[in-house]
């Protein structure tokens, strides 16, 4: 097999990192024992050691794409998958750089759910039981119920969203999408349906179980105003509407300002 058509058939897992000293080295060791082929961590914004502990590890498979600025919620997913894609990659994996929780099965069976059995957008379901816990994530899972009914497929899914959890890509959905679409991931998911490509969750993990770190109320709200803008922007995009992100006279913006937006655009001029 030639090097070019070695590198086509690549699985790449893509790592965002901000500030993740001393849990990035466990994330990027095991994902380097599944069947990903190459490692982007996506470093940005960082103002303690994630990259010198990146370095140290010495991974052969693990390519490093250094920011000094912050990129923003979301955004280091999209460079790292336009990176990705240029490198011929077949199928891209997500895995955000505090997910230290036992996830080498889970992303195995995301990259043979795209690779053997043909699915362009493959998720996790972080909420196999109906016990959510607290309120304000009762709240993000009824937006994104209602995200996936408008879309027709909540009976196969669930709330199952990309906005939640490891999840995988194929090469043809990279092929049609907007990479800056893969910065909003429910407008990815609507983008798949709309485009009838082939969606599936063959992975279930309780998000407890991921060994994400735990933040403060503060920052759960504004992931949660973040998640729920973002669907509101999918149900729109979906339904042909401007892509607004306000339900019953309230904007729901979370860190969706602070999404660098102009840096992901000029990193796909320049690359």
């Amino acid at each position: 097999m030639s090097e070019t058509s070695e590198v086509k058939t690549m699985n790449i897992a893509v790592v965002p990192a901000k500030n993740e000293e001393g849990r990035i080295g466990r994330v990027l060791t095991l994902l380097a024992e599944t069947r990903a082929d190459k490692i982007i961590a996506v470093v940005n914004g960082s103002s303690d050691n994630t990259l010198r502990e990146i370095k140290f590890l010495r991974l052969s498979k693990v390519e490093i794409l250094y920011f000094k600025p912050e990129l923003g919620i979301d955004i280091p997913r999209a460079v790292g998958a336009y990176r990705a894609f240029k490198e011929g990659a077949k199928a891209v994996v997500f895995v955000d750089g505090d997910m230290v929780g036992n996830i080498l099965l889970l992303v195995n069976d995301l990259f043979l759910s795209v690779r053997e059995r043909g699915v362009d957008l493959a998720l996790t379901n972080c909420y196999p039981d109906t016990a959510y816990g607290n309120e304000l994530t009762e709240q993000v899972l009824l937006f994104r119920k209602l995200l996936n009914v408008n879309l027709g497929i909540y009976h196969r899914i669930g709330v199952a969203t990309p906005s939640h959890g490891p999840h995988a890509v194929s090469r043809r959905l990279m092929e049609m999408a907007d990479f800056r679409d893969i910065a909003v991931p429910p407008v990815i998911l609507a983008f798949a349906v709309k485009h009838n490509l082939s969606i599936d969750v063959p992975a279930a993990l309780h998000q407890s179980k991921l060994g994400s770190r735990t933040r403060d109320y503060f920052h759960a709200r504004k992931i949660a105003d973040t998640i729920i803008g973002d669907t509101l922007e999918a149900f729109n995009y979906f339904n042909g509407k401007p892509r607004t992100r306000t339900f019953l006279y309230r904007e729901f913006q979370g860190y969706n300002p602070s999404r660098r937006f102009d840096i992901l655009e000029k990193f796909m001029k320049t690359n």
